[in-house]
């Protein structure tokens, strides 16, 4: 990502000893790291934001047994219903950061925290590759196309293209695993055993076997503008400010500067995506039939909570984004710094 406005075509330079497989390698090694250290946190996201969802799901399916079977009438319906949401809404799940990660952990053993792990693993080595170690070469094909030269600063426009690019490209090659890992972080705050629990094979025979192939793709194009969006916000955002702290000499290209930029992107990204995240949350970790499409989803999400109910889980999406975010961009810039290097020595 470009440094400074005071040496572009130095800095464009460097850039162009590293491959694109360079690239994608330190990307995709960063974000595992970072994953690896704030899944805890992703994962008490999820249960907030699938929070109060499971009493629909749980009437739904007894609405959709009893009409399948016509063995009932509706009043016996109702009832059953009504029942069943009462019990449901009678336990009160932990609604904040510290309280859902303690109660994961009491609950279900600290090892659930990492649920869905593996999972988690496979998406951010298809997905963080893609949209941050493809974003330099995105930018400079838009360039190209504007016409601009490529050692000078990319426009904004470009910038935000190449952003939207690489995040709606991470989700195509990495839907399935997102789908995956967020049915096996909430499978503990379902009730009674999950078919999600049993590990990552079992969890993707369950989706394919209980939806076919189009259950791996659910909220297909709800998750694309989402990450489109967060990626925008977030990699612009970092892309950005690091050009301007160092082109006005507030930092160095160090370790300071990577990890103040890392969380400030984090933060934009957080505010900007939210209630696109939770829709998406909400909507892939449902049982067939509880939504009529993710704006459905919305609408319910907002009936029954309101627009504050589009945040739920924020505080540690903040927390997670901005911690990850700091860990993921220090470790790639010095992956590629040490690749540059690398390389440099070995044309020297």
């Amino acid at each position: 990502m470009s440094s400074s406005h005071s040496q572009p075509c130095q800095q464009v330079a460097v850039q162009t000893d590293l491959t694109l497989s360079n690239k994608l390698l330190s990307a995709g090694v960063a974000a595992i790291v970072a994953d690896v250290i704030t899944f805890p946190l992703d994962t008490a996201k999820v249960r907030l934001q699938i929070r109060n969802s499971s009493k629909f799901s749980v009437t739904d399916k007894l609405r959709l047994a009893v009409n399948g079977l016509q063995l009932a009438h509706a009043s016996t319906i109702s009832t059953m219903s009504s029942t069943v949401s009462s019990s449901l809404t009678t336990v009160k799940s932990p609604g904040t950061l510290i309280g859902t990660l303690s109660s994961i952990c009491k609950n279900e053993g600290a090892r659930a925290m990492y649920s869905g792990l593996s999972a988690g693993l496979q998406r951010q080595m298809c997905f963080a590759s893609i949209k941050i170690g493809l974003y330099d070469d995105a930018k400079a094909t838009y360039q190209k196309l504007i016409g601009q030269d490529v050692c000078s600063s990319p426009h904004v426009l470009v910038r935000l293209l190449s952003g939207l690019t690489t995040g709606a490209v991470c989700v195509v090659v990495a839907q399935p695993t997102d789908i995956v890992k967020i049915k096996m972080q909430a499978a503990g705050a379902q009730p009674g055993p999950s078919p999600y629990s049993g590990g990552l094979l079992k969890a993707y025979s369950n989706i394919y076997n209980t939806s076919g192939i189009k259950g791996l793709w659910k909220g297909y194009l709800s998750n694309v503008m989402k990450n489109s969006v967060t990626n925008m916000a977030e990699i612009v955002t970092y892309d950005l400010l690091k050009e301007h702290v160092l082109l006005y000499g507030y930092m160095r290209d160090n370790f300071l500067c990577h990890a103040s930029c890392g969380f400030a992107a984090g933060l934009v990204a957080t505010v900007v995506s939210s209630p696109l995240d939770v829709v998406k949350t909400r909507y892939t970790s449902s049982n067939p039939g509880q939504y009529n499409g993710a704006l459905d989803c919305a609408k319910q999400i907002v009936s029954a909570n309101g627009i504050r109910g589009l945040y739920k889980g924020c505080t540690p999406s903040v927390i997670r984004f901005g911690s990850r975010n700091i860990i993921t961009f220090v470790i790639y810039e010095q992956m590629k710094k040490l690749m540059s290097s690398e390389t440099s020595l070995m044309f020297a």
